[in-house]
């Protein structure tokens, strides 16, 4: 019996993270074949190839290794060697994860192929078009066949868009999936004690987003507080490939220069590093999806630096606090979770760690449905 083959694919860190244990579940119930294609949008070792090897992930079968790039330009490049590839070796559907240019680009170019279309993480709104992101989701949204959901939310925003009922499945978080099955090989890693904080407080901080990083003058002013507050907590900062470029080309390079005591900027950091900080953590400050995601499984107190959230579970229910980057709304946050003000958060539906399986199952359902 020959079994239906689809195509996973990642582009950029996050869909590593969500295609791990999809693959690994797919694998164990043998209903369904696939082969993980990688269309290498995040090209740097620190930021892509790292994530197969800690997350256990099988070498990809196709590598488009498209590069960097204008939104535009990198968009269509996927778009074309994905198309070319599904003319060459179709398969039965496509799985895209998350919400990046690989996530649209790839729906895109199997819509117009008529490949069936399953996405991951579907449904999830922020309610503001000036973020690349949301435009993704809402187009990928639009053309997929099959509509897998991390949240409630995410299952009322497509019911508001018209999306047939038939083709909505929640099936939860399966970004907890990986955070659950890591966690104990993260600690492991001991990132923390190799950064000599080992016993004390710390925060992490990330930050990428274009409403924080691209403007000079907020840029400027974010980097500025986050150095102030490192006096009172020592802050590690993993610098993402994008905000480096927007420093340097500010000519701020000063403000993020390594081997400063408490403001302590590094390069960035493989999962399992990023993880192991995050969960020894007293607070996270990010503009990261994945990081309010975790700490609220973690219970770490995330300022959330952004004006809103396609995650709202995680301020509902999580630990997450929007705080934008206005710095003293961002300052009272801080010294708000400094002082062990700040809720644990409830346990979520669904973020359980078997969110994989759910949807290897709604998968292969789906598939021999046909």
């Amino acid at each position: 019996m020959v079994l239906p083959c689809i195509d996973l694919v990642a582009g950029a860190r996050p869909n590593f993270m969500k295609l791990a244990p999809v693959a690994r579940a797919l694998s164990i119930a043998g209903q369904v074949s696939f082969r993980i294609v990688h269309t290498g949008q995040h090209y740097d070792e620190a930021m892509a190839e790292v994530f197969f090897r800690d997350l256990g992930i099988p070498n990809p079968d196709v590598n488009l290794e498209v590069g960097s790039g204008s939104h535009g330009a990198q968009t269509a490049r996927i778009l074309e060697r994905y198309e070319a590839h599904l003319l060459s070796n179709r398969p039965n559907a496509t799985v895209v994860f998350g919400d990046v240019n690989s996530t649209v680009a790839c729906t895109l170019a199997a819509a117009k192929l008529l490949v069936p279309v399953a996405h991951v993480e579907a449904g999830l709104r922020s309610f503001d078009r000036t973020m690349p992101e949301e435009i993704n989701r809402i187009v990928t949204d639009a053309l997929a066949d099959l509509l897998l959901v991390s949240e409630p939310s995410g299952v009322t925003n497509l019911r508001h868009e018209g999306i047939a009922e038939s083709k909505i499945r929640l099936v939860g978080n399966v970004m907890i999936d990986t955070l659950m099955g890591q966690l104990e090989k993260a600690k492991e890693r001991g990132a923390a004690r190799r950064l000599g904080l080992e016993g004390l407080r710390y925060g992490l901080v990330t930050m990428h987003r274009p409403s924080n990083v691209d403007d000079p003058t907020i840029l400027r002013r974010m980097l500025v507080l986050l150095r102030e507050l490192s006096k009172e907590l020592p802050l590690v900062f993993p610098v993402h490939p994008r905000t480096r470029q927007s420093v340097l080309k500010a000519g701020f390079g000063d403000l993020i220069t390594a081997g400063q005591t408490s403001f302590i900027c590094l390069e960035p950091l493989p999962y399992l590093d990023l993880l192991s900080l995050a969960q020894g953590a007293t607070m996270v400050l990010t503009d990261s999806g994945g990081l309010q995601e975790e700490t609220s499984i973690l219970g770490v107190p995330c300022l959330t630096m952004r004006e809103n959230t396609e995650r709202p579970i995680t301020v509902e229910q999580g630990t997450s606090r929007l705080v934008g980057n206005n710095a003293d709304k961002l300052r009272a946050a801080f010294h708000e979770a400094l002082a062990g003000k700040w809720g644990h958060g409830a346990g979520i539906p669904l973020w359980d760690g078997k969110a994989a399986e759910r949807i290897a199952r709604e998968l292969a359902a789906w598939l021999i449905r046909g």
